[in-house]
């Protein structure tokens, strides 16, 4: 397959530093322009052809959601995106019916999140291209378009297969996969639980593709992503004018999933009130836009996901246990890689088999690092790995010289320090994580409980801040000073 053209990218952000970072992060795969002001942004567009844009939301003289609104009026077929350290309801909702923003972005953002919600934007102006070409070959010739339909879903299918979770001979995911693949064909609801960068989503599009709806969308959702006040709002659906800035109607992702599958992810993060309101859903078929009087019936079959212990969030009254009863019709566990070492190797030359640069291997060496790393990140931290590798190596042989250093020289801090015996090293542990606790209390104080300022803070991501603070027992307002 020839290589693709990179989409030109205008990046906007008042901040220097920060624009000229973004940049360097993105300027392998785009084409990226940049602007300091929404005034320089619009210049870029009048004179360069861009596809994506991705701009500030708080900018000094306007705001990104009248930047993007004036973009969207004059280019609409730009695929935009808002990239903010703000998570301001309003703002959202502002930037999604005003202006049109395909997704919503946190700073701080991380490299390959960043640049994986960014290919995909890229995908999506390539298919809304390929759709407005086949709009016109449709008035010409609907058979042709129905055939092309037909092999694209073909494709799908074939490209969420069970053996798309690459595995050895001898992988414990043997039996998981086994499992999901006899139970595809009943419509009962499924929970998989696992670490995060398991590889949940795979596994529930390999279900949906092998069950009776595999012909209806697959819908994705994910609830830890999203803040609860606009949870109800994306997956119920909304009128125009239920709420302040709902300027137009809204199809929720039930109604888009209705036939098909909805695969509502970290599903463990929704709060009690959002749980009452999700459960109703399940239970009756059907769901009531906000702002609507009359409920829509939906015919959807849910699998939910988290990397939480939801049976104990239940113990401890966190998460419904009749929402719990529902969702988990049959639980799918993935295990984390450092459970199956096994599949390391298999993963690693499917990447490598797939990459733009054929032929490349890893040495013995490297490989031994991979296979002895602990994982915390799984599949998802393996494959940043081969992916630096494959972009720094210069010879068909990438050696261990090209790994991360946490994989090439390990903490000797991971146990305890010769001659420290097992008592010392939980005491020791017990002090450390005291004043691991002490920093985060006094972050969160300071910023009156702001999570976004607090990570940002700490240089921690959102979901790490959260780990920590439940870890240490700082979640729902509890202190242990």
């Amino acid at each position: 397959m020839p290589n693709r053209t990179p989409l030109s990218l205008l990046v906007v952000d008042d901040e220097r530093r920060a624009l000229e970072t973004l940049r360097r992060t993105l300027e392998d795969h785009f084409t990226v322009f940049t602007a300091a002001s929404a005034e320089d942004g619009l210049a870029v567009m009048e004179a360069e052809d861009v596809q994506i844009i991705l701009s500030d939301q708080r900018m000094p003289g306007t705001s990104g959601v009248d930047f993007l609104r004036n973009v969207r009026n004059r280019w609409p077929n730009t695929v935009r995106l808002m990239l903010s350290g703000h998570t301001e309801a309003e703002d959202i909702i502002a930037g999604v019916n005003q202006a049109g923003i395909w997704q919503y972005l946190l700073k701080p953002w991380h490299p390959e999140q960043l640049l994986l919600a960014l290919q995909n934007a890229a995908e999506l102006w390539r298919l809304q291209q390929e759709n407005q070409r086949l709009t016109l070959e449709l008035r010409a010739s609907p058979e042709t378009l129905a055939l092309r339909v037909t092999k694209l879903r073909q494709k799908a299918k074939s490209q969420a297969g069970f053996d798309r979770l690459t595995r050895a001979a001898d992988s414990p995911l043997n039996a998981v996969c086994a499992l999901a693949e006899k139970i595809a064909g009943h419509d009962l609801s499924v929970l998989i639980t696992g670490e995060s960068g398991t590889g949940k989503e795979l596994l529930a599009r390999a279900i949906h593709y092998a069950s009776p709806r595999a012909e209806q969308a697959f819908v994705v959702e994910n609830c830890g992503a999203v803040p609860d006040n606009l949870l109800e709002s994306e997956l119920f659906g909304h009128k125009r004018g239920a709420f302040t800035g709902a300027t137009e109607s809204r199809t929720g992702l039930f109604q888009q999933a209705d036939g098909g599958t909805l695969f509502l992810d970290e599903i463990g993060e929704t709060s009690p009130a959002f749980q009452v309101k999700l459960l109703r859903a399940l239970q009756e078929g059907e769901v009531r836009p906000v702002g609507s009087p009359r409920p829509v019936a939906v015919n959807v079959r849910v699998i939910a996901a988290t990397n939480r212990n939801l049976e104990a969030d239940v113990t401890s009254g966190r998460f419904r246990e009749d929402l719990f009863y529902r969702v988990a019709g049959i639980t799918l566990n993935l295990p984390a890689l450092r459970e199956r070492p096994q599949d390391i190797a298999p993963i690693v030359s499917e990447m490598l088999k797939q990459s733009a640069l054929p032929g490349r291997q890893m040495s013995h060496e490297a490989m031994n690092h991979l296979v002895k790393h602990s994982w915390p990140g799984n599949v998802r931290e393996l494959q940043n790995e081969v992916r630096r590798a494959l972009a720094l190596g210069d010879s068909p042989l990438l050696g261990a010289d090209l790994l991360s250093t946490r994989l090439r020289h390990p903490a000797t801090a991971a146990g305890p320090a010769p001659g420290m015996d097992d008592a010392e090293s939980g005491l020791l542990r017990h002090q450390l994580e005291r004043v691991e606790a002490q920093l985060i209390h006094e972050a969160m104080l300071r910023h009156k409980g702001n999570k976004t300022h607090v990570a940002d803070e700490l240089g921690l991501t959102r979901v790490g801040l959260r780990m920590k603070l439940l870890r240490l027992g700082l979640d729902k307002d509890r202190s242990p000073f």
